[in-house]
């Protein structure tokens, strides 16, 4: 049973590192959404009623553009939903080692364990945060920008 523990726990160690990378990664795309949600939220100001998103597809049927709306949230939605559960991966990987530090009475190595861990699950809260944000607005005006796109096809259907 040993071995198997011990398997366990080198598995898990393996995990660090790619863990960590995916939470860093995860706060560079945040950082990017809110730029570019900077960027649309400026162009939606400047003419609230212009289609943004759905104008490659405003010629196909509503699912198309559905697709289209779901699609477009897919990268923000993601992250803020998987950047909190890497933090809290890369947060109990350290938890081992931390708690033998502890039981053996090195405090220095509990400080080293935990560390990293805690800026880690902080990264990945603070991406998750952000995207959310993103995330939420966003859906909001393309649902807007589809009713917009339906309300006009239904407009023209009637003339």
């Amino acid at each position: 049973m040993l071995a198997f523990d011990t398997v366990l726990f080198e598995l898990a160690r393996l995990f660090l590192w790619p863990v960590t990378l995916g939470v860093l990664l995860s706060f560079v795309y945040a950082v990017w959404s809110l730029g570019a949600f900077g960027i649309e939220a400026l162009q939606r100001r400047r003419d609230p009623a212009r289609v943004l998103v759905l104008q490659r597809v405003a010629d196909q049927g509503q699912e198309q553009m559905e697709l289209a709306v779901l699609k477009s949230l897919e990268g923000v939605r993601l992250c803020s939903r998987v950047a909190p559960m890497l933090g809290l991966i890369a947060t109990m990987i350290p938890m081992g080692p931390a708690l033998v530090a502890v039981a053996s009475g090195q405090s220095q190595g509990v400080a080293q364990s935990l560390a990293p861990a805690f800026a880690a699950v902080i990264v990945a809260l603070a991406s998750a945060s952000i995207t959310f944000v993103v995330y939420t607005v966003r859906r909001r005006w393309l649902m807007r920008e589809l009713v917009t796109v339906l309300d006009t096809r239904d407009a023209e259907d009637v003339r």
